[in-house]
C-alpha cells in the first residue's frame, strides 16, 4: 500500500490511463484546460508518477510510482497472490450498504442555501450576532478566512454593512446592520 497522496484529479487522470490506454496519458478531466493541464503534468512529474513517452517526449506515460500510487500492479510485474474466497457475510454487508446508497441516503449537496457563506450570514444575522470563535467552530475555517470573508465577500461583493460591538473585558461581536 502507497502512501503517495493524490489529487482526485491525478487519480482520474491515472486510473484512466492504466485502464484505457496501457498507461499513456490521452486524458484529462474537461475542468483542466491549458495551463493547468501543464501544472498538471508538471507536478505529477516532479513526484515521479509519470515519465515521458518515447524519444521525441511529446506524450507521457504512468511510471512505476504512479501503478504504486493507485496501489496497482506495475506493467511485467507478476500477478498478486490468487485472492482468497469470498466472505458471505462481509459480501452480504457490503451490498446492504450499496443498497442504502443507492436509495439516496446521502448528505445533502453543497448549495448556495446551506454553504458555510450561507451559515455565516445567518449566525450574523442573529439578534446575538456572532464571535469570530463562533464562526471558525461552525465552518472550521481560521479567523484570518473569516475576517477576510468579511471584508471581501460580504462587504465588496454583496453589499453587506457588517457592524462590530465588543463588551467590556469580552470577545468581540459582529452583526449584519
Amino acid at each position: 500500500m502507497s502512501t503517495t497522496q493524490l489529487t482526485p484529479a491525478q487519480h482520474a487522470i491515472l486510473a484512466k490511463a492504466i485502464n484505457t490506454s496501457g498507461g499513456k496519458i490521452e486524458w484529462f478531466p474537461d475542468n483542466i484546460k491549458g495551463g493547468a493541464r501543464t501544472k498538471m503534468l508538471e507536478g505529477m512529474f516532479n513526484r515521479a508518477l509519470i515519465t515521458p513517452d518515447g524519444k521525441d517526449r511529446k506524450g507521457w506515460r504512468v511510471a512505476a510510482e504512479g501503478y504504486d500510487a493507485l496501489g496497482m500492479p506495475r506493467p511485467g510485474s507478476q500477478p498478486a497472490k490468487a485472492l482468497p474466497e469470498v466472505d458471505p457475510e462481509l459480501d452480504a454487508a457490503v451490498t446492504a450498504a450499496e443498497a442504502t446508497w443507492a436509495k439516496g441516503d446521502k448528505p445533502a449537496p453543497r448549495s448556495r442555501e446551506n454553504s458555510k457563506q450561507a451559515e455565516v450570514i445567518r449566525m450574523l444575522q442573529r439578534p446575538e450576532g456572532s464571535t469570530i470563535n463562533q464562526i471558525c467552530a461552525a465552518t472550521g475555517w481560521q479567523a484570518h478566512t473569516v475576517r477576510g470573508t468579511f471584508a471581501g465577500a460580504f462587504k465588496k461583493k454583496l453589499g453587506l454593512t457588517i457592524t462590530s460591538d465588543k463588551a467590556q473585558g469580552g470577545e468581540r461581536v459582529y452583526r449584519v446592520a
